[in-house]
């Protein structure tokens, strides 16, 4: 059972940066920090998730949710009230890939934390 939480929740915060990139600007969810923070958090967490979540594969984990950052953001030529824009991915492929590293550095310590208890 929590091996699949840990597998959903990454899908589902995929789905809901897709749906607030894609969704009009006015159902888009507001919050305290700026704009930039904002993607870059999102993007950062949504990477750190499918790093726990598939720990063998977080190489192209990385890669995908990187390349996906673009991806993403060109999604927004299918709204009318929305508009890609190149800095706008970078800030999120930034925050996609320290994601990455805090979930990849989060796998090593708890693999060497469960080392000692494995033998």
């Amino acid at each position: 059972m929590t091996s699949r939480l840990i597998k959903l929740l990454p899908w589902l915060a995929l789905a809901a940066i897709i749906f607030a990139t894609v969704s009009p600007i006015r159902l888009r969810p507001q919050d305290f920090a700026s704009v930039d923070i904002d993607r870059a958090g999102a993007f950062a967490v949504m990477a750190l998730l499918f790093v726990l979540a598939y720990p063998r594969q977080w190489l192209l984990c990385g890669v995908l949710v990187i390349l996906g950052a673009g991806g993403i953001e060109l999604l927004q030529y299918l709204s009318p009230t929305r508009h890609a824009h190149l800095d706008d991915a970078v800030v999120k492929a930034a925050g996609a890939a320290i994601g990455c590293l805090m979930g990849w550095t989060l796998n090593r310590m708890i693999a060497r934390f469960r080392a000692p208890f494995a033998a």
